[in-house]
């Protein structure tokens, strides 16, 4: 009688690799072991069978993993790392794939960086789990039959980068994904970089062909589940409702007594052939930033320097003191305040796009600098995958949207903004998306500086995690909104 399980691994160190598979087994479970080469590579191992091809990512990989998957389920090590299995974990994954039918199982796993094991937990996978580069650790446990059957509604797919992404997507039509919470095993983590660091790789040029195929795969996938939305859009009335000013600038901020002045100055330094302000809420600063702002604001009438009375909001939160405020423009516009506007034409295109292109809201591109403002990698930052016929698809993929972002503020006012300090301009943007058009910018009109006081210079997995978790539960949220306008229709 064949044994449970047949596993893929990609060649590593041929003393890591030899590890990895004495690990696989002793536990009695394996009935054969497939060894991923990239082609050109000289490997040759005793006792598993060797296999060249083009990339671990390709739908050429998956379909020749689905054609040699022999036994009911499959272990996929879908990074090129050593593994350290914990006692009986083998055994407990087979075990919840078996009790529950699920299609992957993935679990918790502990990470070696620089010599130093930490644990790594993992999130729980959603219908909202879209993005191409989920966390589910270097193992996916699968189903074979599961397996084949999503390898199969891929078939006619020809992916270089987007294989595993597509598959992963058409399993989860096909069975649940499962997360066993416990550490199953240890990874050696060979990406040292910080999240602030790695957090902009889904958007670095460099890798536009692959993201390219990514939205193809995702766009897919929505319109399979019935959350794809056609390029028709609800008209907007930019003449609603009566405003002082043409445009209003809003600064949430707290403790940024060192970056506040230069945000406020490339406001202020704006030429406009309107009139325009800046709102500042001042989430009650104790470092000097109050002051600061207290000063400027008198020597500036369009300065209007906002505490608010609730001291429990968030980014979001101050967010919607400011587009409540009754001096608040006809449109409202994003600055954080670490970052400036690249030059002083900013919101002179910003109101020019909302205009020309009578749409609900506008993003723009920005420019990665440190914080002398020179550019640092990956440079320009511009979302070209947010066009007018599918950005509001492939935006339930990727993590963010692009900035400057502005919106109709009647619109706004309507929707509000969630009071969190994370997602809560994805939310709002997904939100607006599903009914309005969004206007782009595709140059540079914005500098995101980067430096050790960003709040998401490093952060720790935990927070990572809850982080990204909650912009899961956003798109959970869009998907089953979306599926519930297109039964209606």
């Amino acid at each position: 009688m064949s044994k449970p399980i047949t596993v893929f691994l990609p060649f590593n160190d041929r003393e890591f690799t030899k590890n990895t598979i004495e690990q696989l087994n002793a536990t009695g479970l394996v009935d054969s072991i497939h060894l991923l080469a990239v082609a050109g590579s000289d490997t040759r191992l005793e006792g598993v069978q060797m296999t060249s091809v083009d990339s671990l990512l390709s739908s050429a990989t998956i379909q020749l993993i689905a054609s040699r998957a022999s036994s009911p389920h499959t272990l996929f090590l879908v990074q090129d790392t050593s593994l350290d299995f914990s006692p009986h974990a083998l055994g407990r994954f087979l075990q919840v794939a078996q009790s529950t039918g699920a299609g992957l199982v993935y679990s918790d796993y502990h990470e070696v960086k620089k010599a130093v094991r930490s644990p790594h937990p993992t999130t729980d996978y959603q219908i909202g789990s879209l993005k191409d580069d989920f966390n589910f650790g270097p193992i996916q446990f699968l189903n074979s039959d599961v397996l084949k059957r999503a390898a199969n509604e891929i078939k006619s797919a020809n992916y270089r980068s987007a294989g595993l992404y597509s598959m992963r997507l058409s399993i989860s039509r096909l069975a649940p994904i499962l997360r066993i919470p416990e550490y199953l095993y240890a990874k050696i983590e060979t990406d040292i970089r910080t999240s602030g660091e790695k957090q902009f790789d889904y958007v670095d040029p460099r890798n536009r062909t692959a993201q390219i195929e990514m939205e193809q795969a995702c766009t897919d996938h929505l319109k399979k589940i019935g959350a794809y939305l056609e390029p028709s859009f609800k008209e907007i009335d930019l003449s609603e409702g009566s405003f002082d000013v043409e445009a209003s600038v809003i600064i949430p901020v707290k403790n940024r007594a060192r970056t506040i002045a230069d945000a406020v100055g490339s406001v202020i330094q704006q030429k406009t052939s309107f009139p325009f302000n800046l709102i500042v809420v001042d989430n009650h600063s104790t470092d000097g930033t109050t002051d600061a702002l207290r000063e400027m604001a008198e020597k500036d009438s369009r300065i209007i320097h906002v505490i608010p009375q609730r001291h429990d909001l968030g980014i979001g939160g101050c967010w919607t003191e400011g587009i409540h405020h009754s001096k608040c423009g006809r449109f409202s516009v994003q600055l954080d305040s670490d970052d400036l506007y690249k030059d002083e034409t900013t919101i002179q295109r910003v109101v020019d796009t909302f205009r020309a292109e009578k749409c609900a809201m506008v993003i723009g591109s920005y420019q990665m600098t440190n914080f002398a403002l020179q550019e640092i990698p990956p440079g320009l930052i511009d979302h070209r995958e947010w066009t007018p016929e599918n950005g509001r698809n492939n935006a339930l993929r990727i993590n963010g949207l692009g900035a400057p972002r502005a919106f109709f503020t009647p619109l706004l006012r309507k929707i509000n903004v969630p009071n969190t300090s994370y997602g809560e301009d994805y939310a709002v943007g997904l939100a607006i998306s599903r009914d309005y058009q969004v206007g782009r910018i595709y140059d540079a009109v914005y500098l995101c500086r980067r430096w050790e006081g960003n709040t998401d210079a490093n952060l720790d997995v935990e927070k990572l995690n809850t982080y990204n978790a909650y912009k899961d539960k956003l798109r959970t949220i869009e998907v089953l909104a979306r599926q519930q306008r297109n039964k209606a229709r």
